[in-house]
């Protein structure tokens, strides 16, 4: 066939160089649709390279490049001395044909499957998509105050590593490798441990940790005891892996240890969720006393201790008290916590610490959930931590994130002094809020989404004697700070 008119081929094709997508990509993209569309048929001769180059005002090469890259994806055929003809792609799979159905229903997905299958009540989604302004979380870090080009330096530097290639090749894991030991050397530098590699295993997040936990330890019926006010997505994960969850209570000292000893009898729990520093979502920290108490009635119940540090990377005043596990010589405590909190989210990942037996096991789950992990992250955070850097970029965000808080806490004192009652934590990125009198939260929710605020149902907490949300200010500059509480004093206003 005859090749097209040059005006036609410069109406279908566009392309932008100030765009970071090179432009013979740019090109190739939209001849392929114009392909795809019947614009240029198959077997049109496409013009020479020389020509092409002078109809775009483009490098040869560009033009070069072009058709390579069509050429790779089937699209073209370029002959040698001849010229270069489109095609169109051979189908690798055959059409099905469905004879008895109507011809709407061929060319649409089903909706619902027709056959049985268990759905999982326990593990609905909890989040709320809605576009306001402003939107409240339970105290997630600012992404704004990450370093996007070191962070892309490093992640360049990893993938260049001659051993990257190897890693990925390996049929099986190393028994311990750089990044484990790293690791180790990080957590007892930090945490007051004595483990070793085979004490460990690293997973994508903290909730992957603690699921493949419960999968370990809770059979259905299983007694798991939790504050009264607890973490949410805990409690998900406790309930589908089948675990009566019954609850203890919190005052300003943490959980009530000596309500375990008054209500439950020996051997009757399988295990005992606490927060390391702050109590989720109250942020109350967990005596020294009560800590003691709580080991000693794992020796005697014999219940398995899970001791999840979520923000151990977020302490302002003093030192972070060292976790129950680095004082756990018998093996009661299972350590669930995260690294890299001041990165991205696609460089944290969480870990659990535990008796070796325990981390056997949980090897085997992560090699059918998660064999290799990502290696290339693995490479960056070793780095990190060899080199120092990950403790000059914690040190770095906590100057800001106590400085926020600091001015959240200004900020309520203006607007909340007679309405509500909250202390300062020493640490974490959330402001427990008790509102008197108390009012329906669901109410000022709707209040503050209309005055373009979201307050997520997972931040509001509310019986016959609790009316408070978690404040997360993390996310929030001053500000943006400022401009929440005016919104929330406005809609407290309007009930």
């Amino acid at each position: 066939m005859s090749s097209p008119d040059n005006n036609i081929l410069k109406s279908l094709i566009h392309f932008d160089k100030s765009t970071s997508t090179a432009i013979y990509i740019q090109i190739a993209q939209q001849i392929i649709n114009a392909i795809q569309r019947g614009y240029l048929a198959e077997g049109v001769k496409l013009p020479g390279t020389r020509k092409f180059s002078e109809l775009f005002a483009i490098n040869r090469n560009t033009a070069v490049a072009v058709f390579d890259e069509l050429a790779s994806q089937g699209w073209v055929d370029i002959v040698a001395n001849k010229g270069t003809f489109v095609l169109k792609p051979e189908k690798k799979t055959a059409a099905i044909k469905g004879k008895l159905q109507g011809f709407e229903k061929l060319n649409a997905h089903p909706e619902a499957a027709s056959f049985s299958f268990q759905s999982s009540f326990n593990l609905a989604s909890t989040e709320e998509f809605l576009i306001t302004k402003y939107v409240i979380n339970d105290g997630q870090p600012d992404l704004r105050l990450h370093p996007t080009h070191q962070f892309s330096r490093w992640y360049s530097a990893s993938m260049k590593r001659a051993s990257l290639i190897s890693k990925w090749n390996q049929t099986q894991d190393q028994s311990y490798t750089t990044f484990s030991k790293q690791l180790c050397n990080y957590l007892n530098a930090t945490r007051g441990f004595h483990i070793k590699p085979q004490n460990i295993v690293s997973t994508r997040s903290t909730e992957m940790s603690l699921y493949i936990v419960s999968q370990l330890l809770i059979e259905k019926n299983d007694i798991v005891l939790v504050g009264n006010l607890s973490h949410y997505k805990s409690n998900m994960i406790f309930q589908q892996a089948g675990a009566n969850i019954k609850t203890i209570p919190v005052d300003a000292h943490g959980i009530d240890v000596d309500f375990i000893e008054k209500n439950f009898t020996k051997k009757s729990i399988r295990c005992v969720y606490v927060c390391a520093h702050r109590q989720y979502p109250t942020t109350v920290k967990l005596t020294a006393e009560r800590r003691l108490k709580l080991l000693q009635l794992a020796k005697v119940y014999k219940f398995a201790i899970i001791e999840d540090d979520f923000d151990y990377d977020f302490q302002f005043n003093g030192s972070a008290m060292l976790p129950m596990a680095s004082a756990d010589s018998e093996g009661f405590v299972i350590y669930l916590g995260r690294l890299g909190q001041s990165f991205f989210p696609s460089f944290q990942i969480g870990f659990v610490v535990a008796p070796e037996n325990i981390i056997n096991e949980a090897k085997n789950y992560l090699q059918i959930l998660d064999k290799q992990g990502d290696l290339i992250q693995k490479q960056i955070l070793t780095e990190l931590i060899e080199e120092g850097e990950i403790h000059r970029l914690i040190k770095k965000n906590i100057t800001v994130y106590k400085q926020r808080r600091d001015f959240l806490c200004e900020c309520l004192n203006v607007y909340f002094k007679n309405h509500a009652t909250w202390h300062v934590p020493t640490g974490g990125l959330a402001i427990w809020l008790n509102f008197k009198p108390m009012i329906s939260l669901v109410q000022l929710a709707q209040k503050t989404k209309k005055n373009n605020l979201l307050l997520p149902k997972t931040i509001l907490y509310q019986n016959k004697d609790i009316c408070a949300i978690r404040l997360g200010f993390g996310h929030l500059n001053n500000e943006e700070i400022e401009n929440v509480i005016k919104i929330l004093k406005q809609s407290f206003d309007e009930l």
